[in-house]
């Protein structure tokens, strides 16, 4: 059974692809062919480009496995999000982020062999980017943080894991 935390999640998830997906398509139709157009200032440009490897066209050409592997974590992130083994709903956010760009990235592999990607920074030396990018990359860096300051105030406060046969806190600490 489906509860209300699950339902909002999903339709959360579905709305954050949707908006990957409608940024791709005009992407597509807007710039395609083009030398592409700057934005903020200077700052970005608008640029197609079609990537068929990972972050920073890495593994360019293995879109196969690519897409095996995205699954395989795709499935895993909505295990845990589902089954509500998150510690928090800031981590579960991270999730959501991480699964919708994920998703966003291996329909794109699977339709097309290639992820399109149109956002170019123009202040710095970097790749081409896409908004399921964004999601990821925000979600992972955002609950890997979380997850050090979990581990830190866990340290902090002398908490242990029962299962490693911790006792918490001792008069010495």
């Amino acid at each position: 059974m489906i509860d209300m935390f699950q339902t909002v999640s999903l339709i959360i998830i579905a709305l954050l692809v949707g908006l990957d997906r409608a940024s791709k398509i005009i992407a597509t139709g807007a710039l395609k062919g083009g030398e592409g157009k700057e934005f903020l200032f200077g700052l970005f440009r608008l640029r197609y480009a079609e990537n068929t490897g990972a972050a920073f066209s890495s593994f360019s050409d293995n879109t196969a496995l690519l897409s095996v592997f995205t699954v395989l974590v795709l499935v895993l992130c909505f295990f845990v999000l589902l089954s509500r083994k998150t510690k928090s709903l800031f981590a579960s956010a991270c999730l959501i982020l991480i699964i919708a760009g994920g998703t966003g990235n291996v329909i794109d592999r699977i339709a097309k062999g290639f992820v399109v990607d149109f956002i170019e920074p123009l202040f710095m030396n970097f790749a081409v980017f896409n908004v399921a990018d964004i999601f990821v990359t925000v979600g992972a860096a955002l609950l890997i943080v979380y997850e050090i300051r979990e581990l830190i105030l866990e340290k902090k406060h002398g908490k242990t894991d029962p299962a490693e046969g911790g006792k918490g806190e001792t008069e010495n600490d």
